[in-house]
């Protein structure tokens, strides 16, 4: 475990390695030239993952045998598959439900950890260990592989992986946020608003949970890069929607056996979940930066 309370195997760990690892390649150092660039990628990105639900150049879905194994060209940029489906355009197609979906889980994990957090911390002291000791328990578990077992039991869907990552994720942000609100609460503003009077409830909703969401927002923004790589990865080990669903790791499963006569079916959605864990980590790093400037590098 990590010094903010989080597994070190967490997609907010994943989305951190990948924007320092990312940035250190780039230069070592945090150029706002950088930041806005990668900012930009995101919002494109997001654009596309929108458009992509409704408009692509080809029907994703479309099985055309004639056409199979196309390489990239004129008529299809990215080629065909093996059954004559546009890569480009399946690639389009899964963005929304890869990118979207990584969204939402990480708002939705957040949102429970923080609601969880904030009612430990107004429940009686025993109660409070409890759920703290429960949420140590489940970040001591590799978040993969209890992903894994869950989505499986639930069976092959997306919602399978949404239910699955939301329910590892939450206990890393709850047990981040409880360690925040610990130090926030002896706060010498806290303790004259207790003086005073003032409800725990009405404390903690008027001056303890504004003053802590700092570190929340960095950790949001960091754990949507993990994400993504996780629920590709899910897709990728059959624990998703089942073919013909274009989801960007079930993309590569599906064109991880003809890697070496139609490389192009498998890459190109590799290359697409490469563009955006970096410009999502990049731009978590920018956020950690902006939130927590002795994280700076010179």
């Amino acid at each position: 475990m990590t010094d903010d309370g989080a597994s070190v195997v967490s997609p907010a760990a994943i989305g951190r390695s990948i924007g320092t690892a990312a940035r250190r390649a780039l230069g070592g150092r945090r150029f706002p030239l950088l930041d806005r660039i990668a900012f930009a990628l995101v919002v494109l990105l997001v654009l596309v993952a929108l458009v992509g639900l409704f408009v692509t150049p080809h029907d994703p879905f479309m099985v055309n045998t004639g056409q199979a194994f196309l390489p990239p060209g004129s008529g299809h940029l990215l080629g065909t598959d093996n059954v004559g489906r546009d890569v480009l355009s399946r690639i389009l197609a899964g963005a929304g439900r890869t990118l979207l979906v990584a969204v939402a889980i990480v708002l939705c994990a957040t949102v429970i950890g923080v609601l969880v957090a904030s009612a430990a911390a107004l429940m009686p002291r025993w109660i409070d260990e409890s759920v703290m000791r429960a949420c140590d328990i489940c970040m001591s578990l590799p978040s993969l592989v209890l992903a894994l077992g869950l989505a499986a039991s639930l069976g092959p869907s997306m919602m399978s992986i949404v239910f699955a990552m939301i329910a590892t994720s939450w206990p890393a942000t709850a047990r981040l946020m409880r360690n925040i609100l610990r130090e926030t609460l002896t706060s010498s503003y806290v303790e004259a608003a207790r003086t005073l009077g003032m409800s725990r409830l009405r404390l903690m909703r008027r001056h303890v949970l504004p003053n802590s969401l700092d570190a929340i927002y960095v950790q949001a923004s960091m754990e949507i890069s993990g994400t993504i790589v996780m629920i590709s990865g899910l897709a990728f080990l059959g624990v998703g929607a089942p073919p013909p669903s274009p989801d960007w790791g079930s993309l590569i499963a599906q064109g991880q056996n003809h890697i070496t006569t139609a490389w192009w079916i498998a890459l190109f959605p590799g290359l697409a979940i490469t563009l955006a864990a970096i410009a999502f980590g990049l731009a978590g790093d920018a956020v950690r930066s902006a939130v927590d400037p002795s994280s700076r590098r010179s």
